[in-house]
């Protein structure tokens, strides 16, 4: 099935309309209509959907394992059985291009229709809005110590404590892109150190703007 007949099929299993829905999961009944009839692909929202309809956020998101989630029980009140919830969590975020971190504050919303085509799930509750970055280029690569390779996947939050010693994401003045690089002080100054000796430290001024922290990184191999 396609996303839109999965989130039917879900809205139906917990016996609920289109509005009904849209006031559990905190998110409008157009945004609801939208998907059902496809002119939206994907959404944020789809693990708070899930958890309306008490389906499996991954089932609903790309038909992965069973349609109903553990201890789910929406749209079965006749049930007197319900199964303890497990500690573990997914939530979806968006994987998004490196222009689109750099503009990232002049987003008028953090998911706008067509944002992204790609999600990946993370275990991570984030404390504001979060989104995926594929790292490219080799200037967090060390040759010892904390690396991160090429293609890796990182999980930025945009809300998380800046402080020294943490790997962020960056806006600098003279760039139309996103940076990463590991937030570091010398002196009283904040710079932004790459982990691969062989490319420069740049300092932080009042026109370079802190995007976010990163939080996680995943490597995948296909």
């Amino acid at each position: 099935m396609e996303f839109k007949d999965r989130l039917k099929t879900a809205r139906r299993h917990a016996k609920l309309n289109q509005g009904e829905l849209a006031a559990k999961a905190g998110i409008t009944q157009t945004s609801i209509s939208d998907l059902e009839r496809g002119k939206s692909k994907a959404t944020a929202h789809v693990v708070k959907i899930a958890d309306a309809c008490g389906v499996s956020a991954k089932w609903l998101s790309d038909e992965i394992g069973p349609m109903l989630a553990l201890g789910s029980s929406a749209g079965s009140a006749e049930s007197n059985i319900s199964i303890a919830a497990q500690p573990n969590k997914s939530f979806r975020y968006p994987v998004i291009s490196w222009v689109a971190a750099g503009a990232w504050a002049e987003a008028v919303e953090p998911y706008p229709a067509g944002f992204s085509d790609t999600y990946e799930f993370s275990e991570y509750d984030s404390k504001g809005t979060a989104f995926w970055l594929k790292v490219k280029g080799d200037s967090m690569t060390a040759p010892a110590g904390q690396s991160i390779t090429e293609g890796t996947l990182i999980l930025v939050d945009t809300e998380a404590e800046v402080v020294p010693g943490k790997l962020v994401v960056a806006k600098l003045p003279d760039s139309n892109e996103a940076t990463f690089k590991k937030l570091v002080s010398d002196g009283g100054r904040l710079f932004l150190k790459p982990l691969n000796p062989s490319y420069p430290i740049e300092a932080v001024d009042e026109n370079c703007r802190i995007v976010g922290v990163v939080v996680q990184a995943l490597q995948k191999f296909y």
